[in-house]
């Protein structure tokens, strides 16, 4: 019987309004573009062909910087029969996976849709769980699948990523004197107005992007939360995740920097990052997984409802 994952009515107000607020900024940040009459197609057309391409090849790119190698049923039999099972569980068509060699233990999910889906998991994380918590582990991943996470985040973060690059831009003009003062610049008149407009765009663009920033981190977690209840609703063995994070939480401490810093850059995509926040610690706002204290109070609360 296949399960659904349903909706959590307080977890998905949360990420409505998260959604809803960076829409806001994000239509305040065009209205101060229109007003300025300023020129920022060419910046939006980079934006938008980069999304495209990491919407479109975002498996590729970040299997390929992992290392990541695709394997068959031969090779790992024991992980294909968990992936298996999951794909029949959620009726998602059976996706792809890979290995990466690496001793960290974790795993991610990737790809723009269910069809179009990889799981890919670390040599560290198969040595060090046990089948059931492996399980659980995969689940959480099949549920960014279900939930087409990668979009989501994508659009979420198309503004702020013309945001940042208009900040970039500008400070990088600005270096050589590109806004109508010294030597680069037109002097007075109409040159001295244009560079006092840019000025303005960078410094709206820098407060659109800052706020931009905390909230499509406070987004990431509230999908990670959505991510671990879907976990749950699978397997129905919440507490088989939660044991498997307390693995993955307590053996990071022990993998070399090196190797840590290799990961490093798919934090966003792991079930785990491979630096993480504690519980009450300002970090965590910046942070794009909860703490795990955070996430194990919300499994044990998943644990009294689905045993009773």
């Amino acid at each position: 019987m296949q399960r659904k994952l349903g909706t959590d009515v307080g977890l998905t107000a949360r990420m409505f309004l998260t959604l809803f607020l960076l829409a806001v900024v994000y239509l305040a940040f065009v209205g101060v573009l229109l007003l300025l009459h300023t020129g920022v197609v060419t910046i939006v057309v980079v934006v938008a062909v980069l999304l495209a391409a990491q919407y479109y090849f975002s498996d590729r790119m970040v299997l390929a910087a992992l290392h990541a190698q695709m394997v068959t049923p031969q090779q790992y039999p024991q992980l294909y029969d968990i992936v298996g099972r999951l794909a029949q569980l959620t009726g998602m068509p059976m996706p792809k996976v890979a290995v990466i060699p690496s001793p960290v233990p974790n795993a991610l999910a990737t790809g723009r849709n269910p069809k179009h889906s990889v799981v890919a998991v670390t040599t560290g994380i198969l040595n060090q769980l046990e089948p059931r918590e492996l399980e659980a582990v995969l689940a959480h991943e099949f549920s960014h699948v279900i939930h087409r996470d990668v979009k989501v985040m994508a659009m979420a973060g198309f503004f702020a990523t013309v945001a940042s690059l208009i900040v970039q831009s500008g400070m990088w003009f600005g270096m050589f004197g590109g806004f109508g003062y010294g030597g680069g610049g037109y002097g007075r008149g109409r040159g001295s107005d244009e560079g006092q407009g840019m000025i303005l765009i960078i410094l709206v663009a820098a407060v659109v992007w800052a706020i931009s920033f905390v909230l499509i981190r406070a987004l990431s977690r509230y999908r990670e939360y959505a991510a671990d209840r879907g976990s749950a609703i699978i397997t129905q063995e919440p507490s088989q995740l939660a044991s498997a994070l307390q693995k993955i939480s307590g053996s990071m401490s022990r993998i070399p920097d090196r190797d840590l810093r290799q990961v490093q850059s798919a934090n966003a995509f792991m079930i785990f990052p491979a630096i993480g926040a504690r519980k009450g610690s300002l970090a965590e706002l910046f942070s794009t997984h909860p703490s795990l204290e955070h996430r194990l109070a919300k499994l044990s609360e998943l644990e009294a409802r689905i045993s009773r």
